[in-house]
């Protein structure tokens, strides 16, 4: 039997074999979907390749591809959901980085999409991305079978609306002017951040067929990774490097916002999210080898350095 050290090397050389496959083909996919047209509508399709090519850690992809390996999920059909939902938080990133949000003006270690072209368009990619995302999942080419199609644009729509990232947006907003305690940041992020990776997860078990019942401990999985990864961006907020990042940092304590650092402390925040990632390894416990891909990735959330 491998050593704990030998089993944690073995993921981590999954983890970036995979990702970097995944971030490969997501890169192809997207070029291949996203054709800049010969007519005026060129600029929308230059500005949504902009903001989805050649950018992230495509973590929600990674998500759905490591849930789909679970059941032996046609790895064409988990790409081509992680592509929607990729398109999905291109969308929010997009819109996210507006003047009227965030206003930010870098993203991904590029000028945001407003910047590199105008907001005028920057709305517009945003809004089609977001369309698009439903359009893919629609398409029989993503599953023969039409009551998956039509339960993965429910939960995408879900994860994606007030009750799942917008709502989380909404709350993000209003926590510039108020004092939001850390069950209120909680559920803040759990909408925000943590409704379109636990759909990730979930979208891998729905292409499989798998019932709702049948998925508990994957979404309990996908909940405790969601909220590892945001305490993981909140202490990265404070200690880590903009280069790396890809994006500018300090931006919560500026506005003044309840984080979990900040309601919490950098070391109690480190060992929330730990524990976080050890229960969400903890719920794969029925699941052997197969979940060794979601077992890195939990690692991964916290270790990450952008």
């Amino acid at each position: 039997m491998a050593s704990a050290s030998e089993d944690i090397s073995s993921g981590t050389r999954l983890l970036l074999s995979t990702q970097a496959e995944v971030m490969a083909d997501i890169d192809a996919l997207f070029d291949q979907l996203l054709p800049v047209p010969k007519d005026p509508r060129a600029p929308l399709y230059e500005a949504m390749r902009h903001a989805a090519i050649a950018g992230g850690k495509r973590l929600r992809p990674l998500l759905v591809r490591a849930a789909g390996d679970l059941f032996h999920v046609d790895r064409g059909l988990s790409l081509r959901v992680g592509a929607a939902v990729e398109a999905m938080h291109v969308y929010s990133l997009i819109h996210d980085d507006l003047p009227c949000m965030d206003d930010d003006d870098l993203r991904r270690g590029k000028p945001t999409v407003h910047k590199a072209f105008d907001e005028a368009t920057a709305v517009l990619a945003g809004d089609s991305l977001h369309a698009l995302a439903f359009e893919w999942l629609c398409d029989p080419a993503t599953s023969s079978d039409p009551f998956v199609r039509g339960e993965l644009c429910c939960e995408l729509a879900r994860a994606a609306g007030p009750a799942g990232m917008a709502g989380g947006q909404m709350m993000d907003l209003a926590a510039e002017t108020a004092n939001f305690d850390l069950p209120t940041v909680t559920r803040l992020q759990q909408l925000k951040t943590g409704a379109l990776i636990a759909f990730s997860v979930e979208a891998g078990a729905i292409l499989a067929r798998i019932p709702p019942e049948g998925r508990t401990a994957l979404r309990a999985y996908a909940r405790d990774i969601g909220l590892a990864f945001q305490i993981a961006d909140d202490i990265m907020d404070v200690e880590g490097d903009e280069v790396l990042a890809g994006k500018a940092l300090h931006k919560d304590e500026a506005a003044g916002k309840g984080t979990f650092v900040t309601l919490m402390g950098l070391e109690r925040a480190r060992g929330q999210a730990t524990a976080l990632v050890d229960q969400a390894i903890g719920h794969l416990a029925s699941f052997g080898d197969e979940a060794t891909l979601l077992r890195a990735i939990a690692r991964y959330v916290v270790e990450r350095d952008r």
